[in-house]
């Protein structure tokens, strides 16, 4: 049973994806809605700006990157640790901090890769209930009579008796097929 749950598992990983597509897709028309009314404001925003007040700003943040770019890097330098034991170990941490986060990574994957499957899971389930009750529904519609006499049936009183349910069945028949005369013969004949 557990190979057919890991066979299982990423057919419903695949069912929740497509289900979260659908969902995000639904919310596609409200976004195109929304951009639309705030482009006129922002498209006129744009033209009224002065491109000299945008070049000064962006010139001051460049100034001020550079100038943090410099003081980082001048107390990298400073404090790096010539000692090569050092750096070996701070290597080696380094390196195991990697593996950690990288684990974390995977667990974190791992995670979500569940909680898609498990939505999907859910909605295989939504989807077959709603296919299940379609069914139904087709099935009374062509059958009415008999679906009318099977709840005539479970309206009726059930006898009470010390006999359990499975005991008043009668033991199932085995059928085997048997050979016509010709084909007797035909058999016959070949052992020969």
């Amino acid at each position: 049973m557990a190979i057919i749950d890991e066979l299982r598992t990423p057919l419903y990983f695949a069912a929740g994806t497509a289900d979260l597509a659908v969902q995000q897709a639904k919310k596609v028309p409200g976004l195109i809605e929304q951009i639309a009314a705030e482009a006129p404001a922002r498209i006129e925003a744009v033209r009224n700006t002065d491109p000299k007040v945008v070049q000064e700003k962006v010139t001051a943040q460049a100034k001020e990157a550079q100038a943090t770019v410099q003081s980082k890097f001048a107390d990298v330098v400073g404090g790096l640790d010539t000692d090569l034991k050092k750096l070996g170990e701070t290597a080696q941490d380094l390196a195991l901090r990697g593996v950690g986060v990288a684990a974390e990574y995977a667990v974190k994957a791992r995670e979500k890769y569940e909680e898609v499957a498990a939505h999907g899971e859910e909605a295989v389930k939504a989807w077959r209930g709603e296919v299940a009750e379609e069914i139904v529904e087709i099935a009374v519609v062509v059958e009415p009579e008999e679906s009318k006499a099977e709840e005539a049936k479970a309206g009726e009183p059930v006898e009470a008796s010390a006999e359990p349910a499975e005991a008043k069945k009668a033991p199932a028949r085995k059928t085997t097929a048997r050979k016509t005369p010709a084909k007797k013969a035909a058999v016959a004949a070949e052992k020969e």
